[in-house]
């Protein structure tokens, strides 16, 4: 809990929200907006499972005290970004610096978070709330067509509040997976662009891809490309490519019951194994490490590494993302699934930056642990 003191000699209490505090929530949303309002609801599924910041400040003036303003912070799960979401002043308190006090609050929880960078989203037509942002160091960095309940434009602001990358960094373009099942074609498209500026990233060579690569089974839906199947599809490409894995036999086979599905794995398996023996692709049959990933990066390569989704979106399944730069602290990556139930947008799975120890967690699956790669290089280049 902090204070501080108003030019008016009031005092401004700033706290974590409460239940309790709905009520004055929703009234701070009407006093402050005509449309795109948070419900009674949604605030209170903030406050009991969101995984965000909500910070309400509090006037006092004699005996009464006012909801003056909130600010609610969205934390994206597995990763060090974070989202002012909202935030609501009341006509009555404009002019205070409550607002400079809540955005300075949220910046603090966003820190306690180990957050690197905070963004939001500002009305054009909103003069005084742009002025705020940039007085305090938020940068425009790009826009939403169409983006409000009347059709504004939202303008996109951000801020870094720890340093950028200090590391090894990778010039990859971004390509976002058009299908829940094709992250891994998504994944290598990126990785082969960022070699290959003159390769066309597009929905049929994403198919095609899935297509080559398919692992055919998964625990629900589609199947999901392994790492043996990518590696072929990028070697029949023109890429150098080597590939980590840490444990032998068909990936995902506990994920299915059915014997005749786990016999097509088996099969499966055994083909791209077949395959594999028959190219210069350089298996690594032990953990890939964050260590061999910064020397990769050094030798000109581009990995793609499986992650269990948990971190991100609480689902217990295989997530290709492209690692774009590592340094002491963090591991940053393209994640090629835009989630925008959880409010994420395209800019917010862009060169994520997530803790190296987090990361350590996130870059195994399932009871076996499985820790895999694909590395894609410039085929001819010295290695």
């Amino acid at each position: 809990m902090t204070t501080s003191l108003s030019e008016t000699g009031s005092v401004v209490e700033i706290r974590d929200a409460l239940l309790s505090d709905i009520p004055a929530l929703i009234n701070l949303e009407n006093n402050s907006f005509t449309g795109d309002k948070l419900s009674r609801r949604q605030f209170r599924w903030m406050l009991k499972q969101g995984h965000c910041s909500l910070i309400i400040a509090l006037v006092t003036e004699g005996d009464v005290q006012m909801a003056a303003g909130y600010i609610l912070t969205l934390f994206h799960r597995g990763t060090s970004l974070a989202r002012i979401y909202s935030v609501a002043v009341d006509p009555a308190f404009r002019g205070q610096k409550v607002g400079q006090t809540l955005l300075q609050a949220a910046e603090q929880a966003a820190i306690d978070h180990e957050c690197m960078a905070l963004r939001l989203e500002v009305r054009p037509d909103n003069p005084a709330a742009i002025s705020l942002y940039e007085r305090n160091g938020y940068r425009q960095f790009g826009y939403y067509e169409d983006y409000y309940e009347d059709h504004a434009k939202a303008l996109r602001f951000q801020k870094r509040i720890r340093k950028p990358p200090q590391g090894l960094k990778l010039d990859v373009p971004y390509y976002q997976q058009t299908l829940p099942f094709t992250c891994g074609p998504a994944s290598l498209l990126m990785a082969m662009k960022a070699l290959s500026p003159e390769l066309e990233m597009s929905r049929l060579l994403e198919l095609q891809i899935w297509r080559e690569a398919t692992s055919i089974f998964m625990t629900t839906g589609h199947g999901g490309c392994g790492p043996r199947g990518l590696a072929l599809s990028a070697w029949q490409r023109g890429f150098a490519v080597e590939l980590w894995i840490n444990r032998d036999g068909p990936l995902f086979i506990h994920g299915v019951r059915k014997g005749a599905k786990k016999e097509v794995l088996e099969l499966v398996h055994q083909s791209f194994s077949d395959q594999l023996a028959k190219t210069d692709v350089q298996l690594h049959t032990v953990d890939i490490t964050q260590e061999a990933v910064s020397e990769a990066i050094e030798r000109g390569g581009v990995p793609l590494i499986l992650i269990s989704s948990w971190g991100f979106s609480r689902q217990k399944s295989p997530h290709w993302v492209v690692i774009t730069a590592i340094d002491e602290h963090y591991i940053y990556l393209h994640d090629p699934e835009v989630d925008e139930e959880d409010s994420k947008t395209l800019l917010d799975t862009q060169h994520v930056p997530v803790p190296r120890r987090a990361f350590s967690r996130m870059s195994r699956f399932g009871k076996d642990n499985l820790r895999t790669a694909v590395i894609l290089f410039k085929r001819g280049v010295d290695r």
